[in-house]
């Protein structure tokens, strides 16, 4: 079986366009890093680094300090597919991260692209 192509493709070459995706309907790339750091457990200066290395989404997601527990709570359809019936692992993880950033561009409040508990309400 073929390895997708996305798997050798470096971070740096699609996160350019996370950002601009975001920035053209009005959010940050403060909030781009912020879901990746989210997703993967990356630090910033970490995350930097990486993309500085042209390192590959293979690699990228394979050395993740911690990938969030709670990404197993993203559900929805990215590219057609449903995010949660992906079967290959890493291309489960690329969605995720697409998805969250298609989150982020549609004006989801960062709590619940974040997966944060809902606060509780002021007695």
């Amino acid at each position: 079986m073929t390895q997708h192509r996305i798997y050798t493709t470096s971070v740096a070459s699609v996160y350019k366009h996370y950002v601009a995706k975001a920035e053209r309907k009005g959010r940050t790339k403060a909030e781009v890093d912020e879901v990746i750091l989210w997703l993967t457990g990356y630090s910033a200066a970490e995350l930097e680094g990486r993309l500085a290395a042209m390192t590959d989404f293979e690699t990228f997601f394979a050395q993740a300090p911690a990938l969030n527990p709670a990404r197993s709570e993203i559900k929805g359809v990215v590219c057609g597919v449903r995010v949660e019936e992906v079967a290959d692992p890493l291309m489960r993880e690329i969605r995720y991260l697409d998805k969250l950033i298609d989150e982020l561009a549609k004006g989801r409040p960062m709590t619940k692209i974040l997966r944060l508990p809902a606060a509780a309400p002021a007695s």
